[in-house]
């Protein structure tokens, strides 16, 4: 067992009664017939998990303890995350790079084979529709030519802007040579999360850990075996698939996502969790995601945000050219700033904020709101993510948060936990 003194040696998240905070308290089970379930809900069912409706989804709430989840990813071993509840979608077609450039805000052109960016979908306005990974497959074309080459990308999103996707590429399956195909309920997506996350990924897959950040690769997968097995593609025999492994971090710790088929799904979630990955819910997941500060569609970000205000900047190509809202983008980058941005806000302890309080200057101005809020043990304190006008993002700047009484807060940069580098590769402080 995880010994969670360690998350902070002065004040252990054990001694922290996260209920009396509201953070981290169980949810009841959600009997609702029209919820979407993952393929692994046989798996969450096993291990006893409490379920919650998100999105339209039923997902794993916490195993047990959401603290020892939290640890699992954050202290020194890795957690397994069913994130199937996620929008897959295929784009394929020889003119795909040409209609995705012009509705999304990344290049498409400078994406390499098995290789994946940020990106967003901004309206015509610049405001922000979804905000996706795009996975550039293996292209398809005439072999040893660039002639009638195929380009096949793998959009993820949220669930809560899987729709959003859809319908906005969707209209345009008939303008060209661009197919839309939803593998959503088709496959599965799981993800590995922690220090350890290497290591037990390369247990089971060989070389694994050889992927830098921001790249893939697809891998025979047999569809059975020992758990924790290292499965070996040299068998063709024992291949029925294969499962695209990307490197990814959606905690500030090392990770890897996998897509794979959602027979499959039980299998590979078996073999990561025989090679040491502990079950991480949800609960434990938005505690990790708040301290990363990446921004959750419906909480932090929505259709009233311009792109670059929700701290998506890694995600805009300004070189590229014209795309939907691109001139509202552009011109607030070469023109000045934008009136307000997501950032960090941090508090002296563990206080309780509530989402939407008002975020005051030391001198008593409204400058913003808190979107997102949770204790974080390894800081051993509550944070938040918050959006401040402008002229106070600076760090360490002093705020009063009025949720209830009057908050003393301060100003700090994201992601609250900070990634060093090891050989090249990202892991949590």
């Amino acid at each position: 067992m995880l010994d969670l003194i360690s998350v902070n040696p002065r004040k252990s998240a054990a001694n922290v009664d996260l209920t009396s905070l509201g953070y981290g308290s169980m949810t009841e089970a959600v009997e609702t017939k029209s919820l979407a379930k993952s393929s692994l809900e046989s798996i969450h069912q096993r291990l006893g998990a409490t379920m919650n409706e998100r999105d339209g989804w039923s997902v794993p709430e916490s195993y047990g303890d959401p603290l020892l989840e939290y640890a699992a990813v954050r202290e020194r071993g890795c957690g397994v995350i069913d994130l199937s509840n996620r929008g897959r979608i295929l784009v394929s077609g020889t003119e795909a790079v040409q209609f995705l450039n012009g509705l999304i805000t990344n290049d498409m052109k400078t994406l390499q084979e098995n290789s994946w960016m940020p990106a967003a979908f901004p309206n015509v306005q610049g405001r922000l529709i979804a905000s996706v990974r795009v996975l550039r497959l293996k292209d398809e074309g005439t072999e040893g030519t660039d002639k009638d080459v195929c380009p096949t990308f793998l959009l993820d999103t949220e669930a809560a802007t899987h729709e959003r996707v859809l319908k906005t590429i969707g209209r345009f399956t008939l303008a060209g040579d661009f197919r839309v195909t939803d593998v959503t309920s088709e496959t599965a997506m799981l993800s590995v999360q922690g220090k350890k996350a290497a290591e037990v990924v390369s247990a089971v897959f060989a070389d694994a850990a050889e992927l830098a950040p921001n790249q893939a690769t697809q891998i025979a997968y047999p569809s059975s075996g020992k758990g924790g097995d290292r499965l070996d593609a040299a068998s063709p025999s024992s291949i029925t698939n294969e499962l695209t492994l990307m490197r990814a971090s959606h905690t500030g710790a090392d990770g890897f996502d996998f897509v794979v088929s959602a027979r499959e799904a039980v299998s590979l979630w078996d073999a990561l969790q025989s090679a040491g990955a502990r079950p991480v819910g949800y609960a434990a997941l938005e505690t990790l995601r708040i301290e990363a500060g990446v921004p959750r569609y419906g909480i932090d970000m929505d259709e009233t945000n311009v792109v670059t205000e929700a701290g998506l900047d890694d995600a805009v190509s300004y070189t590229k050219g014209c795309y939907v809202g691109q001139e509202i983008i552009a011109r607030i980058k070469y023109r000045g700033h934008v009136a307000k941005k997501l950032t960090g806000v941090m508090f002296e302890q563990a206080v309780k904020v509530a989402a939407g309080a008002l975020v005051n200057s030391a001198e008593g101005k409204e400058v913003g709101r808190v979107t997102s809020v949770t204790y974080s043990p390894h800081l051993g304190r509550t944070i938040a993510l918050a959006y401040l006008k402008f002229d106070c993002l600076a760090p360490d700047t002093k705020l009063n948060i009025i949720s209830g009484d009057k908050l003393a807060a301060q100003v700090t940069e994201l992601p609250f936990v900070r990634r060093s580098t090891t050989n090249g590769l990202l892991a949590a402080d």
